[in-house]
C-alpha cells in the first residue's frame, strides 16, 4: 500500500471526512484524514498518483488525489458525480468515514521539470489532478526551481469551472505565474474569454523553448489539445497527460487497466505523448 504500513494491499485504511467542498453542481472536494496518526504520517503521495476510495457497502473506486504532498496532515479528493459510488460520496458530509488505500501508480516527472518552464493546459474535473503539481510547483521553496508558469483553464460555463479560488484569486497572485480562463459559450455573469480550450491555447500560443506542458480533461479536449501543442513545435517528450481507465485493484492484479503490456495502475497514469504512441493502435 504505497508507503503505508499495510501486509494486506486490497485493506483499507479507516479515515474521516472534515470537511466538504462544493466546487460545482456536480464536483465536490472532500478533505479527509486517516483515523490513525501514523497511516497518515506514512501516506506520502506524489502529485499526479491515485488513491482508492471505498464506501461500506457500496463499493470502491479509483480517484485522484488532488492535494498536493506539500500539504500537511491531509487529502483531498475532488469528486465528479457519475456513478454509484461517486453518488454515494456526495451524500456524505463532514464525520463521515470511508476506507482509503493507496498512494498508486507513477506521478508527474517533476523531477526533470526543474529549471523548465510549465505550462498546464486543464479542463472541466481535469484540473483536479493538475492541481497537485500546481499547488507542488508554487508551494514554499519549491517555486524557485521552476521557471514560469502558465495555467489554461476551461469549462462548459461559469458554474462548471472547478476551484475558482485557485484559478481566479489564488494562483494568479504568484510571481512568473499566468493564468487563463475560459467558458465554452458566452454568460452575462462572465467578463473573461469565451472559446473552447484548445482554440483559446493556440491563441495564447506559448512558446514551446525549454519547457513542458502538462494536459489533463475530457478526452476530445486532450485530443485537440495534443494537436495544438504538437502544430505549436511541442516535441512529443514535452507534452505529459494522463490516462482514465477502470481500475480496479491499483496493485496491476486484475488487468482491468491493461493497454498491450502497460497497466496503467502501475506504469501510469502518467505518460508522455512519446509513450502514448508506443500503445497499441487500437487505443
Amino acid at each position: 500500500m504505497g508507503n503505508c504500513k499495510c501486509d494486506n494491499p486490497y485493506l483499507p485504511y479507516p479515515a474521516t471526512i472534515k470537511e466538504v467542498i462544493d466546487e460545482t453542481v456536480d464536483v465536490k472536494s472532500f478533505q479527509m484524514v486517516f483515523d490513525d496518526p501514523e497511516v497518515m504520517e506514512s501516506f506520502k503521495q506524489q502529485p499526479g498518483q491515485v488513491a482508492q476510495i471505498s464506501i461500506f457497502g457500496v463499493g470502491e473506486a479509483t480517484i485522484s488525489i488532488t492535494s498536493s504532498p506539500t500539504r500537511k496532515g491531509i487529502l483531498e479528493f475532488s469528486v465528479k458525480k457519475v456513478g454509484q459510488l461517486t453518488a454515494a460520496l456526495h451524500d456524505l458530509g463532514p464525520g463521515s468515514r470511508v476506507g482509503v488505500r493507496g498512494p498508486y501508480g507513477n506521478h508527474f516527472p517533476y523531477e526533470i521539470m526543474k529549471g523548465r518552464d510549465l505550462l498546464f493546459v486543464g479542463g472541466g474535473i481535469g484540473l483536479a489532478p493538475l492541481r497537485s503539481l500546481i499547488d507542488f510547483v508554487l508551494a514554499g521553496e519549491n517555486r524557485k526551481e521552476f521557471g514560469k508558469v502558465e495555467i489554461i483553464y476551461g469549462a462548459r460555463s461559469v458554474d462548471d469551472l472547478c476551484f475558482k479560488y485557485d484559478i481566479l484569486d489564488n494562483w494568479p497572485k504568484y510571481d512568473n505565474t499566468d493564468v487563463y480562463v475560459t467558458i465554452d459559450r458566452a454568460d452575462m455573469a462572465w467578463q473573461g474569454h469565451v472559446g473552447f480550450v484548445p482554440s483559446y491555447l493556440e491563441e495564447v500560443k506559448p512558446s514551446p523553448l525549454n519547457k513542458y506542458a502538462i494536459t489533463c480533461g475530457p478526452p476530445i479536449m486532450i485530443k485537440f489539445v495534443l494537436q495544438a501543442l504538437n502544430k505549436m513545435g511541442f516535441q512529443d517528450g514535452q507534452i505529459i497527460t494522463t490516462l482514465e481507465m477502470k481500475m480496479k485493484c491499483g496493485i496491476g492484479k486484475c488487468g482491468r487497466c491493461n493497454i498491450g503490456s502497460k497497466f496503467v495502475c502501475l506504469d501510469g497514469p502518467v505518460f508522455t505523448l512519446s509513450q502514448l504512441k508506443e500503445l497499441p493502435p487500437e487505443f
